[in-house]
């Protein structure tokens, strides 16, 4: 991983709240640095989520600023043209639900479309998408249709669309959720790998058993939708009571060698002798 001496995205006391009511993120303040690997971690419905839309610039604070790459991102500053295409060409976002991102009639349009969109020349958008289906082994699914698809196979597709414009951020939103054990496997060492490429890696997750390799530092966000503890991971991990107070564990979750077990308390497991 590269120095994190230089900050590449600063969120600024931001706050946001949907329709005006419901509160999604209240102060936070976060610094992400180039070349760094940052979890964003903590119970569903805590706003990291959001945090990943305002970085993203599909949401923009209330209050508070966001900077990026040293200029101010805002909702002004993304309707001008020339900017949001040095925007969107540096930071890819990676959703959850991969049915919300692939909309294409085939895999191979779907990975072209967002270098078409950029301008690109066609010869260089063929050898793109041909290296990107090669780097995700998803050569021969190149003319399926994504709705025939599983869904670790979408999920590989909605990735594809977005390496294949080479961004310098990555963003994930709950990246292992709804995959199988195998495919969970390859998405967390793809990211690993990614990270080790130079790229700039935001997770937003509450995965315990993956945040080894997903992260090296994270961001504790609490259900009041504050950053409570920044860490590096093995630090977060090893405070119990951080995590217990954050609903990540809950009361009766033991940790063995670093890794979470829980067990039920108040019952007897003995069988009655009457049954």
């Amino acid at each position: 991983m590269s120095s994190l001496a230089e900050p590449l995205l600063v969120v600024d006391d931001a706050s946001y709240a949907y329709l005006g009511r419901f509160t999604a993120l209240d102060g936070v303040s976060l610094s992400v640095s180039r070349g760094e690997k940052l979890a964003l971690l903590g119970a569903n419905g805590c706003g990291k989520s959001t945090l990943l839309k305002v970085i993203d610039g599909l949401l923009f604070a209330d209050t508070g600023s966001y900077t990026a790459f040293g200029e101010a991102v805002t909702e002004d500053r993304l309707e001008d043209e020339q900017f949001n295409a040095g925007f969107r060409s540096r930071v890819g976002f990676i959703f959850q639900n991969s049915d919300a991102q692939v909309f294409s009639s085939s895999v191979r349009d779907e990975i072209a479309f967002g270098p078409l969109n950029m301008g690109i020349p066609k010869p260089e958008i063929e050898q793109r998408v041909s290296d990107t289906l090669a780097m995700l082994g998803i050569c021969a699914l190149a003319d399926r249709a994504p709705y025939q698809l599983s869904g670790g196979q979408k999920k590989r597709v909605a990735i594809a669309s977005v390496l294949v414009m080479n961004p310098e951020v990555l963003l994930f939103d709950e990246p292992t959720a709804a995959l199988d054990p195998r495919t969970q496997q390859w998405l967390v060492e793809l990211i690993d790998e990614l990270n080790r490429a130079g790229k700039t890696v935001v997770v937003a997750t509450h995965d315990l058993d993956h945040l080894g390799l997903l992260a090296d530092r994270c961001a504790v966000f609490s259900e009041d939708h504050r950053v409570v503890a920044v860490g590096p991971t093995d630090q977060i991990l090893s405070d119990h009571e951080l995590l217990r107070s954050v609903n990540l564990v809950h009361e009766h979750t033991h940790f063995h060698h670093g890794v979470a077990h829980d067990h039920e308390h108040g019952i007897d497991h003995h069988p009655d002798p009457g049954t």
